[in-house]
């Protein structure tokens, strides 16, 4: 089981017991507005995507490296991160980072601490070469996050995805293990 810490947070391995805020988060309208492709409507839909985490978990190719953000004082359930490994390469994983918390935790810099966090994890303990990210260009305080922990923005998609009625352009951005020897 992965437990990480930050001054403020406690991140960790989602285990069953985590349900009920796993749906409280996947199924928020203002929390998913930007991912309808993983929001969830019932908590059964909820529940199969985190048993699909879980079980991923004690896989000796684990693949999804998502976690549970909390408070490190009250233990209160604050919202969700990590990464999906994309593939294994001799440099290492090459991996998209994702993140999403509940709304009365916004613009508090709970995001931003833990992905930088997720990040010396990523690149320090578990052989991560490559950080991959992005979002919708609308989407300006995920954006933020990137820019504060130093991604690097690699493009810009024009009318790239269809989103809440109209093409929307998407940005992306990286960071290798090597940016931070630099």
């Amino acid at each position: 089981m992965i437990t990480l810490f930050t001054e403020r947070l406690l991140i960790r391995d989602y285990v069953i017991d985590d349900l009920n805020n796993h749906h409280k988060l996947l199924s928020d309208a203002a929390v998913m507005y930007y991912l309808p492709d993983i929001k969830t409507e019932t908590i059964e839909q909820s529940k199969e995507n985190l048993l699909k985490v879980i079980n991923d978990q004690g896989s000796n190719e684990r693949k999804l490296y998502h976690f549970v953000i909390e408070s490190k004082n009250t233990n209160e359930f604050i919202g969700g991160i990590g990464y999906t490994v994309l593939d294994n390469t001799p440099y290492g994983k090459l991996v998209h980072v994702g993140y999403f918390i509940l709304k009365h935790y916004w613009n508090k810099g709970y995001t931003t601490e833990a992905l930088k966090r997720i990040i010396e994890f990523a690149f320090n303990e578990n052989n991560v070469y490559r950080i991959h990210t992005g979002c919708l260009k609308d989407n300006v305080y995920s954006e933020k996050i990137m820019q504060k922990c130093g991604f690097i923005k690699e493009a810009e998609f024009i009318e790239y995805a269809f989103h809440d009625g109209k093409l929307k352009d998407r940005v992306e951005y990286r960071m290798l293990k090597n940016d931070l020897i630099k």
